[in-house]
């Protein structure tokens, strides 16, 4: 009998989501001296944070699976940036075309980048050991 990796746990897999996106607007304030850390950091991950959650409902729904693999996860990506900037967008902040195109490109390689590794270490473990 073999056991799922713990990454692949849906309860995991999303928190692994949720702190990347937090990750995400962390380093995103840090980087252009912002105040008020925590507050700063949740006023910009909240737009981010439902459209993470609608993408993982998406899949739910979509496809009666969870969001742990690389192909569900590209549908959690573009929710959250979709989303996220659409929300940001709506409440007046910030969507400038560079703002897209870096949080696009930080957010796929955070929520795509863990669900590849993850499918390495698998296809890795289930490949034959060479003597």
């Amino acid at each position: 009998m073999t056991h799922s990796p713990w990454w692949r746990r849906p309860a995991v897999a999303l928190l692994l989501d949720v702190l990347l996106v937090l990750l995400f607007a962390a380093v995103g304030r840090a980087s252009h001296d912002e105040a008020s850390p925590v507050v700063g950091v949740l006023s910009t991950a909240w737009p981010f944070l439902v459209g993470t959650g609608l993408g993982w409902l998406v899949v739910r729904v979509v496809r009666r699976a969870w969001p742990l693999e690389l192909a569900p996860g590209v549908t959690v990506w573009f929710a959250t940036v979709l989303v996220g900037m659409l929300l940001r967008h709506a409440v007046g902040s910030g969507t400038a075309v560079s703002f897209v195109v870096v949080a696009s490109v930080v957010l796929g390689l955070f929520l795509l980048g863990w669900r590849g590794l993850g499918a390495y270490a698998v296809r890795r473990a289930r490949a034959p050991h060479r003597t």
